[in-house]
């Protein structure tokens, strides 16, 4: 079954911050930190529930993601990049996770809700006049309980 789209979003947001993290804390911050930046803008880009400016479509998002997890595995796999041998496992283990997040992820937009009908003027008296009967009889109720 699909993950909904949300959800798709949040691990961006969540592995992106994370490589931001992995990146500032070492000795040439520059590749990952910039990387995972690219992760949270293309999760803050798309039109979805948790998007922050929804500039992109679902269908282009689905695209630009195959090409964020393309940038990390060649990012990590350049050797004349100034990156440590961690820092290229982590990038390869994120784009392992964002290409899982992607495959299980459902990009179809959501169907709008069908309203519902309108409710006529008589059956809105007839609801009002039930309840009204059902909270006097409770009212009844709780005073004989009392006595």
């Amino acid at each position: 079954m699909l993950r909904p789209f949300w959800l798709h979003q949040v691990a961006e947001y969540l592995v992106g911050l994370v490589l931001i993290a992995v990146g500032l804390q070492s000795p040439e911050p520059a590749v990952p930190t910039i990387l995972g930046g690219l992760i949270v803008i293309n999760a803050a880009i798309v039109e979805g529930p948790v998007g922050a400016f929804r500039a992109v479509s679902r269908s282009t998002h689905r695209i630009l993601d195959l090409v964020v997890i393309a940038a990390l595995i060649i990012g990590a796999a350049i050797p004349g990049l100034p990156i440590d041998n961690v820092n290229r496992v982590t990038m390869l283990a994120v784009a392992a996770m964002l290409l899982v997040v992607w495959w299980n992820s459902s990009f179809a937009a959501r169907a709008p809700r069908a309203e519902s009908p309108p409710v006529d003027r008589s059956e809105a008296i007839g609801r009002t006049a039930g309840r009204l009967a059902g909270h006097a009889a409770k009212f009844v109720r709780d005073r004989r309980g009392e006595r």
